[in-house]
């Protein structure tokens, strides 16, 4: 996270700085053309702060812009008053002054994907900021080329005449709803879907649902997917065919709430999910996006959901444990269905010669207690893998390059494995490669896991393989008494002080591997591995049958006041 606010920061300054650089070279010094071509610097800079920042406020940066632009061509001119050049003028000032109050109203609008309708209104609305960026730089160049001013006032109306109807359409929206409610409401009507899946998350979240996608799917009953962040409209919509509705405001998921939906699924505890909640008529379910032992895994917050779906007795036992208390009736264990693929490895993992490794740090989290990441220490135990003839799979949690420091560290270990691969021929797996291959993958593919505390340990679990697990708080032994699972694996110390004992055990004898299968049943349930997912299939039709929804219901879902 510190490495976005840095990069926010730096695109910030950087476009507010050549803005403010640009004006006054063009209005203090006779330098036009240098004051122009900044001008245009800084349009670029403008433009790539939108992409860092999504949704960033540029009206100073545009304001000035404008201003240099504006004066420079009338400079270039040099022949008094301009008539053209005024209107240009007065266009581009109403430009600025509308563009962010649009961009925000469109941003409040419903939009959605998989639906056949169109709602081109908000997706015009967001690229206004874009298009009052390239008319600045249009008429950048036609001041540096003294065209006349009617060109750049043609250009202006074009870019206005856009602007206008966007604005007009979203007051239509707002002061005149059509009757029986907006587009996309409509079509969800039509589709009847019978359960939704409510996400909201930091961006680069999307795996989060996209795991369970297909799980969905199999259902078999028609659902849609509710997104409260716009950047996960497009990448949800291209993982699934059902419908991906983004939802900025209490309102629209008013409208998007149709009467047939009887369940809400969720992935995550995060804070928006009450604005779903809230609608009592729905059974709500929280599923989470892996589980670990990690102190999320035990959030309170999870009792306000009416049913729990958790992989395993080891997840009730871990509420329990951290001093939460959830009525029993709440958990259902269903496994974790997205384990089906993985090939189980029933024989122990004795005498490995050349062991193929598979290492996943995680980020470092939000707050201290929760910094489970072995980036900073992990080096020195990737050398020892190296030395003991062990192939390298590097998977890093995605949120790792939002800290600079395990960016930096993620890109040292990076190109360690980089260089022996070129000096050993060992197929090592890094960087863009090791994204592409899915965790399933990466776990088929490896004899063996390093891991930190996280959700990955329990899925590798179902492979039968072993693990080890880092220790970064330095717990000592009461680090298998916060982290039980990691009590079926081999406990690597912050200091990496017994990394070659750790390392024999994990890839020569072996000796936790009957303890592991035990451990298994407890994190994972202890159902057949032909029909794994079936447990979960199950339970969510369970669901949805118990609840009563009779047809006679009001045309619209009533929110708990």
């Amino acid at each position: 996270m510190r490495g976005d606010l840095v990069r926010k920061l730096a695109a910030r300054c950087l476009s507010v700085g050549l803005a403010v650089l640009a004006f006054v070279v063009v209005a203090l010094t006779g330098a036009t053309g240098w004051g122009l071509a900044l001008a245009v610097a800084a349009l670029a800079a403008a433009a790539a702060e939108q992409r860092v920042r999504p949704g960033a406020d540029l009206m100073a940066e545009t304001t000035l812009i404008a201003a240099a632009v504006l004066v420079g061509y009338a400079r270039r001119l040099d022949d008094g008053f301009d008539l053209a050049l005024a209107a240009t003028a007065l266009v581009l000032l109403g430009l600025v002054l509308l563009v962010g109050p649009l961009r925000t109203a469109g941003n409040l609008e419903i939009r959605a994907a998989n639906l056949p309708v169109r709602t081109w209104t908000p997706l015009i609305a967001g690229q206004l900021g874009t298009a009052l960026l390239g008319l600045l730089a249009v008429v950048a160049v036609a001041a540096a080329l003294a065209l006349p001013a009617v060109v750049a006032l043609a250009a202006s109306l074009l870019v206005g005449a856009g602007a206008g109807a966007v604005a007009l359409d979203l007051a239509r929206r707002r002061f005149r709803p059509a009757s029986g409610g907006n587009p996309v409401a409509r079509a969800l009507r039509r589709h009847q879907p019978e359960f939704l899946l409510h996400f909201s998350a930091p961006p680069g979240s999307e795996y989060q649902v996209t795991m369970w996608l297909p799980y969905l799917e199999r259902i078999g009953r028609p659902f849609l997917v509710m997104v409260r962040e716009p950047e996960f409209l497009a990448p949800i919509a291209a993982a699934t065919s059902a419908p991906v509705v983004y939802c900025p405001t209490l309102r629209t998921m008013d409208e998007a709430l149709v009467p047939s939906l009887r369940a809400a699924f969720y992935v995550n505890h995060g804070a928006k999910n009450s604005h779903c909640i809230r609608f009592t008529q729905l059974t709500h379910v929280q599923l989470h996006h892996g589980d670990s032992d990690k102190a999320p895994s035990a959030n309170p917050v999870s009792g306000i959901f009416d049913r729990i779906f958790v992989a395993g007795p080891a997840a009730i036992d871990r509420y329990a444990r951290a001093g939460v208390q959830i009525p029993a009736e709440k958990f259902v264990v269903v496994g974790r269905p997205q384990v089906e693929s993985i090939q189980v490895r029933p024989e122990p993992a004795v005498g490995l010669a050349q062991p193929t490794v598979l290492y996943t740090p995680t980020w470092t989290g939000h707050h201290a207690d929760a910094d489970y990441c072995s980036l900073p220490v992990a080096e020195a135990l990737l050398r020892r893998l190296l030395a003991r003839g062990a192939t390298v799979i590097l998977r890093a949690h995605p949120y790792t390059t939002q800290n600079p420091a395990s960016a930096r560290q993620l890109g040292r270990l990076t190109e360690l494995l980089v260089a022996d691969r070129s000096r050993t021929g060992r197929p090592h797996v890094v960087g863009a490669a090791a994204r592409e291959l899915s965790l399933t993958e990466c776990v088929n593919r490896s004899d063996a896991l390093i891991s930190d505390v996280s959700g990955v340990i329990s899925d590798y679990l179902y492979s039968g393989k072993p693990y080890a697990v880092t220790d970064m708080g330095d717990e000592g032994e009461r680090f298998t008494e916060n982290f039980p699972l990691a009590a079926s694996g081999y406990v690597l110390r912050r200091d990496m002080s017994n990394a070659d004992e750790v390392l024999t055990a994990l890839l020569d004898t072996d000796p936790l591997a009957e303890a592991r299968w035990a451990t298994r049943r407890r994190y994972l349930g202890d159902f057949p591995a032909e029909s794994y997912a079936e447990a979960f299939l199950t339970a969510a039709r369970r669901e949805l049958a118990s609840t009563d929804h009779s047809t006679e219901r009001s045309a619209q879902l009533t929110p708990l006041a």
